[in-house]
């Protein structure tokens, strides 16, 4: 780990992100995708990573870090917006393998 706090690790990765996009990714370009907190950064993603799935023996090649802007949406007569968030794809290296079944 680096200089990074322990406590605030575990608290980085919110939850992995299961959608049909995601799962092309992680087949083609082996990128498992996770939402993030908001004040989040690439090395902070890089090490949660590798904290949460030591048991696996994860090690992460590289960290794309976007913001998601939340959708207008309309309530009744008012309107409204949705929270942003932070989304995060983790590219792997060669012969780590996340397996997300197992994790929980």
């Amino acid at each position: 780990m680096n200089k990074y706090s322990k406590d605030r690790l575990p608290l980085v990765l919110l939850a992995p992100i299961v959608s049909e996009k995601s799962t092309m990714v992680a087949d083609k370009l082996r990128q498992i995708a996770f939402r993030v907190a908001d004040d989040a950064t690439k090395a902070d993603v890089k090490d949660a990573v590798e904290l949460m799935f030591k048991e696996q023996k994860v090690e992460v090649a590289s960290v794309q870090v976007l913001n998601v802007k939340g959708k207008q949406k309309r309530f009744g007569r008012f309107n409204g917006r949705r929270r942003n968030w932070k989304k995060a794809y983790v590219c792997l290296k060669e012969g780590s393998d996340l397996n997300l079944a197992e994790a929980i």
